[in-house]
């Protein structure tokens, strides 16, 4: 099994279209699927798959989570 191709965040914020301090943000939250961090004495280096240039051309998916439908019809509604 080979392994998988990695780029710097620089490449991958260019790839993107993103502004650096934006994909940087992005990497230490952890919205990046497959991100590999490396503790260097400096600080974290990160190393990012190529496959997740496809799935962020438009960034992470924002605002909260949907509830699942059985959560919102279970509520019983205020009477006033």
């Amino acid at each position: 099994m080979g392994k998988k191709k990695m780029i710097t965040p620089q490449e991958f914020a260019e790839r993107v279209g993103k502004p650096y301090p934006t994909v940087m943000y992005w990497l230490r939250k952890g919205l990046v699927q497959g991100v590999e961090v490396i503790q260097e004495s400096r600080g974290p280096a990160y190393k990012v798959p190529v496959e997740a240039v496809e799935s962020f051309k438009n960034g992470p998916k924002r605002g909260r989570p949907r509830k699942p439908l059985s959560e919102l019809k279970s509520k019983p509604r205020r009477k006033d």
